[in-house]
């Protein structure tokens, strides 16, 4: 599948647009140069169920994936990954959390926190807790956006008492990827609970870009 990938995705690549997209993300990673629509058109075949390798084999799919420097290639083990999410086990948080700390940036946490693990922990929400804190505590700010991120599309579902305390927890930290994280998810809470969210920025002592992420949907509906 790995070599079957690559050659299609070198076989599309683009140097131009993959120079853009480089540049996007600070330089950090390689690109082969394919849009996001040109990606999922070549990798669709590879993702259909029929072709799909149990859960074991897939894994070592993505680890092998994650470390080769072409962030497309990221792209789509993060993709297969969520193939697997009825599979979810357990011991499958140390895996999530590897993926998070590794060649990390908003654009893989921002997938692997409200998709990956968002599905993780509605699968086990008594692990939610304990992950949390150690990730909090852990002062990578990738484990902690996805403390923050990980209910972000959880709805009525949302624990707004855990997410209390995640905010409380980080809201006085400096990073940029964290105070955004608390707007972003506070604005998507204030879709259905617009009362709650004003509440909760009364109540906390929110650094600027957070409230004003938060606030953002209230103060122009």
């Amino acid at each position: 599948m790995i070599n079957e990938l690559k050659k299609e995705f070198l076989r599309y690549s683009n140097p131009e647009v993959a120079k853009q997209q480089s540049a996007y993300l600070k330089d950090q990673f390689s690109f082969y140069g394919l849009k996001s629509p040109e990606r999922r058109s070549i990798q669709k075949s590879f993702l259909i169920k029929k072709n799909l390798p149990g859960k074991s084999e897939a894994f070592e799919i993505i680890a092998e994936l994650w470390e080769m420097p072409e962030r497309e290639l990221h792209y789509f083990a993060m993709e297969l990954l969520l193939k697997y999410h009825k599979e979810y086990s357990k011991e499958d948080i140390g895996f999530f959390e590897k993926l998070i700390i590794s060649n990390s940036w908003w654009d893989s946490i921002d997938v692997i926190a409200p998709k990956i693990l968002g599905s993780f922990f509605l699968k086990f929400p008594e692990l939610r807790e304990s992950a949390v804190d150690r990730w909090i505590k852990s002062g990578n700010i990738w484990l902690q956006r996805s403390a923050v991120l990980f209910q972000l599309k959880y709805k009525e579902k949302m624990d707004k008492e855990l997410l209390t305390s995640i905010i409380d927890r980080l809201k006085n930290e400096k990073e940029f990827f964290i105070r955004k994280a608390i707007g972003w998810v506070l604005r998507e809470a204030s879709k259905r609970d617009p009362d709650w969210v004003l509440e909760f920025v009364d109540s906390y002592d929110l650094q600027p870009l957070s409230k004003k992420e938060a606030l953002k949907i209230i103060k122009t509906s």
